[in-house]
């Protein structure tokens, strides 16, 4: 839930420049997927790959906002250019 919060910052015409930059907290989540991997490996619970699916789901979903947010950006500003 707080990262559908931040996206949903991100998306508002203030936030879209910070779309880009949102694109690298998706390695904290990708490192956190692999730690928890590694610890099933080394024999933890099984249970960790719910922790690991979440992290690699987050990751995807800043990974995607960058390109959208450009994209949105530039549409926004072309359509304050034409005003």
């Amino acid at each position: 839930m707080p990262t559908n919060i931040l996206l949903d910052a991100i998306r508002t015409r203030r936030g879209l420049k910070w779309g880009v930059p949102a694109m690298l907290l998706a390695i904290p989540y990708l490192l956190a997927a692999s730690i928890c991997t590694d610890l099933i490996d080394g024999g933890a619970s099984r249970w960790l790959y719910v922790v690991a699916l979440v992290c690699i789901w987050n990751a995807l979903k800043f990974i995607v906002i960058g390109p959208i947010c450009v994209g949105l950006l530039v549409q926004t500003r072309a359509a304050e250019y034409r005003e």
